[in-house]
């Protein structure tokens, strides 16, 4: 390739699991993997809007994702369609798996939302996680996910949150 061409995009299919079966799947940019973490944005993947009460994700908005293939969640930094932050969406989920040209994601029901400014931050789900009888079925999994749940809340709220996307 010459030195004035710029490098094509490379595209990822991220493949969001959950109890065994494909939850979701979309293209994605992959922006980076150093081995360990890997970086992909892709715009709001969901039919319509989804209104939790204290975010709207909806058409035009964006999504920067960040998996680990050592850690136990994904943080997703939402921004609406001018490019403002919205927030930080943050999946449980077990470590993340590059296949190919697919990035595997199991999603553990559990998650966390941090918003822009840092006042709002909530755990979401945990009656999902409950029910999902992971702490019966695999006590392991289970611990490893309350825990990861645990350290992004700590970092959320003490102000370390940041250091995790540079």
């Amino acid at each position: 390739m010459s030195a004035n061409s710029a490098d094509p995009a490379r595209w990822l299919d991220v493949v969001l699991v959950k109890a065994g079966r494909t939850k979701i799947r979309y293209a994605a940019e992959l922006l980076g993997d150093d081995g360990n973490r890997i970086a992909v944005r892709a715009p709001w993947a969901g039919e319509g809007v989804r209104d939790f009460g204290f975010v709207r994700f909806e058409k035009g908005d964006v999504f920067t994702e960040y998996y680990w293939r050592d850690r136990w969640y994904a943080v997703k930094e939402v921004r609406d369609s001018s490019g403002a932050v919205k927030g930080w969406y943050c999946d449980i989920t077990r470590p993340a798996v590059l296949s190919g040209a697919e990035l595997i994601v199991e999603d553990l029901d559990l998650d966390l939302w941090r918003s822009a400014d840092g006042t709002d931050v909530r755990r979401l789900d945990e009656d999902e996680f409950t029910e999902s009888g992971l702490a019966e079925s695999d006590p392991q999994a289970a611990a490893a996910a309350v825990a990861a749940l645990e350290e992004l809340e700590r970092l959320a709220v003490e102000g370390d949150f940041d250091a995790l996307l540079v």
